[in-house]
C-alpha cells in the first residue's frame, strides 16, 4: 500500500515537464523538452551536446537489524522517437513528413517516452559497497495507417535506443546510525555527436524509490537530535531524498530531482496528470476546455498522452470540475482531528474596543522600531542573524539555511504571532528589496542572533561578506 502510494508521486515526477500546456508540438515551449532527472552519456555535459551523467544521494537509516537490507526501483523514461512516413506510388517505398493526415486522425513526428522502473536486488545493509548494471533494449516498431477504405496512406515508426547505467550502493555506520550512499550513473558507450544522439541515450526524469527492510530511514529534513551528526555528512547530488509512502511511515524514501518535502501526495482531487505541475489542475483544466477543435486536434496529434488530456478534460463532468476546487483543511491539525474549516468559526482578537482590521489598532505597531527577543538577545531592524529555517513554509528556504542575513522589520499580525523580514548580506539585490519593501520573513525562532543591533555592526559584516 506505501510503496504505491509513493508510486503516484513518483509518477509525477517522471512525467513533470514531459508536455506543457497548450499540449502541442508547435508550441515554443515544447520544442525544448526534458527538463528533470535527465541523465545524459558520459562526456556529452563537457561537448555541451547533454545533462550531467550521473546524480547521488546520501540517506541515514536507523533501528537496522542483521537482516537490514534496501531494495532501490530504479525509475526513468526512455526516449522514442516516432518518424511519420507518408506511403508512394511503390508500396516498397516511404517518405518522412513533418504531418499526416487520414480520414478524421493526425499524427506528427515528435519524441515520445517509454516508461521503466526497474527493481535491483535487495542490497544488504552489512555488506559494503556494491555495483548493479543495467540495460535496457533498444527497438523498433512500425505501424500502418490506412484510410477508410483498407489503403496503406503511411506508417509510424517508433525506435527505441539502448540504455546502459550502473547503480552503485554503499553504507557505512555512523554515531550508532548507517548512512546509505546512492549513485546512479549513465553508462552509454555509444559516441555522441548531436544534442539529438545525446537525449536518445539519456535516462529521463530518473528518480529512485527506495525501500527499507529490517530498518527504518531517518527523515532528512526533520531528524532526531541523536541522528544530527549522520545527516549533516550526508551529501546530495542534482537529486534530494524524502521520506515517501504513509505518512509517518519510515520504510520508504523517494530519491527526487525535484525538491519535495517529507510525504508528498497528488491531491485526491486532480482527476489525472496535467504534466505542468499537480497545484495548478482546474487552471489548467479549463484553459484546455477553452481551446479551439483545430488546437485539440493538434495536441491529440501530438502525442497520445496529450489526448489524453485533451479527452480526460472534454469529458468532465461539471461535478468532477469543481472538485478542483480543492479543500481547506489547518495544517497544524493532527491526522486524526482533521475538520473542514468551513465549519470552523473565524478566531476573534484582543483589540480593545476597536475592530482589529481599524488602522487604529496598529497605532502600537512599529516594524522600524519594534523588536523580539530571541535567546536573551533583542532583535531589531539592523541585527545581523544567521538563519535557520524549520517550519518548512517554502521549500526555497533550504537555500538560506545558514545565510547570514540582516533584519529589516519586526511585525505582528492579528493572530499575535512576530516575523522577522530579512534580507541576504551576500545578496548584491539586497539595497534594491529594501527599497522596494522585498523581503524574506521567518519567525523567530528561525533565526539566531550574530550581534548586537546596530547599523555600524550590520553596515561592517555586510562588507566582510562582500570581500
Amino acid at each position: 500500500m506505501s510503496l504505491e502510494l509513493a508510486r503516484t508521486v513518483a509518477d509525477a515526477v517522471l512525467f513533470e515537464g514531459y508536455l506543457l500546456y497548450p499540449y502541442r508540438a508547435t508550441s515554443g515551449k515544447n520544442q525544448v523538452r526534458w527538463q528533470f532527472g535527465v541523465l545524459g552519456p558520459c562526456g556529452a555535459s563537457d561537448a555541451g551536446l547533454g545533462e550531467d551523467s550521473d546524480m547521488a544521494a546520501d540517506c541515514v537509516l536507523g533501528e537496522v537489524t542483521a537482516e537490514g537490507r534496501v531494495t532501490a526501483h530504479l525509475r526513468f523514461l526512455q526516449l522514442q522517437t516516432r518518424t511519420v512516413e507518408r506511403a508512394t506510388d511503390d508500396p516498397q517505398r516511404f517518405e518522412p513528413v513533418e504531418q499526416l493526415t487520414v480520414g478524421a486522425r493526425s499524427w506528427l513526428t515528435w519524441d515520445e517516452a517509454v516508461e521503466h522502473e526497474i527493481a535491483l536486488a535487495p542490497y544488504s545493509l552489512a555488506e559494503g559497497r556494491h555495483e548493479f548494471a543495467v540495460e535496457v533494449d533498444g527497438g523498433e516498431d512500425i505501424e500502418e495507417l490506412r484510410d477508410h477504405a483498407g489503403v496503406c496512406a503511411g506508417r509510424i515508426i517508433r525506435r527505441r535506443y539502448p540504455l546502459r547505467a550502473t547503480v552503485v550502493m554503499s553504507s557505512e555506520a555512523v554515531d550508532g546510525f548507517v548512512c546509505l550512499g546512492i549513485t546512479v550513473s549513465n553508462a552509454a558507450t555509444a559516441p555522441v555527436a548531436s544534442k539529438d544522439d545525446a537525449i536518445r541515450l539519456s535516462l529521463i526524469g530518473a528518480h529512485v524509490l527506495l525501500s527499507a527492510h529490517g530498518a527504518d530511514f531517518i527523515s532528512l529534513l526533520e531528524p532526531p537530535d541523536a541522528a544530527g551528526a549522520a545527516v549533516a555528512g550526508c551529501r546530495q547530488r542534482r537529486c534530494w531524498p524524502v521520506m515517501a509512502g504513509l505518512p509517518g511511515s519510515s520504510d520508504l524514501v523517494l530519491v527526487s530531482p525535484i525538491i519535495l518535502y517529507d510525504y508528498p501526495e497528488v491531491a485526491d482531487q486532480s482527476a489525472g496528470a496535467l504534466f505542468d505541475s499537480t497545484e495548478i489542475d482546474e487552471i489548467l483544466t479549463l484553459r484546455v476546455m477553452t481551446l479551439t477543435d483545430a488546437e485539440k486536434a493538434e495536441a491529440r496529434a501530438t502525442d497520445p498522452r496529450a489526448a489524453e488530456i485533451i479527452d480526460r478534460c472534454d469529458a468532465m463532468s461539471p461535478e468532477a470540475l469543481a472538485q478542483l476546487h480543492g479543500i481547506l483543511r489547518d495544517p497544524h491539525a493532527l491526522a486524526a482531528d482533521v475538520m473542514d474549516l468551513r465549519d470552523v468559526e473565524p478566531p476573534t482578537f484582543t483589540t480593545g474596543d476597536l475592530p482589529w482590521w481599524d488602522p487604529e489598532v496598529d497605532a502600537s505597531v512599529q516594524p522600524d522600531v519594534d523588536h523580539v527577543m530571541v535567546d536573551g538577545v533583542a532583535v531589531a531592524r539592523g541585527s545581523i542573524v544567521r538563519l535557520r529555517p524549520s517550519r518548512r513554509a517554502d521549500a526555497q528556504d533550504l537555500f538560506f539555511a545558514g545565510q547570514q542575513a540582516r533584519v529589516s522589520a519586526v511585525h505582528s499580525d492579528v493572530d499575535g504571532n512576530v516575523h522577522v523580514a530579512v534580507t541576504l548580506l551576500v545578496d548584491p539585490a539586497a539595497e534594491m528589496h529594501e527599497w522596494y519593501g522585498r523581503f524574506l520573513y521567518f519567525a523567530p525562532d528561525e533565526v539566531e542572533p550574530l550581534g548586537p543591533g546596530s547599523s555600524s555592526f550590520a553596515h561592517d559584516n555586510r562588507e566582510e561578506s562582500r570581500s
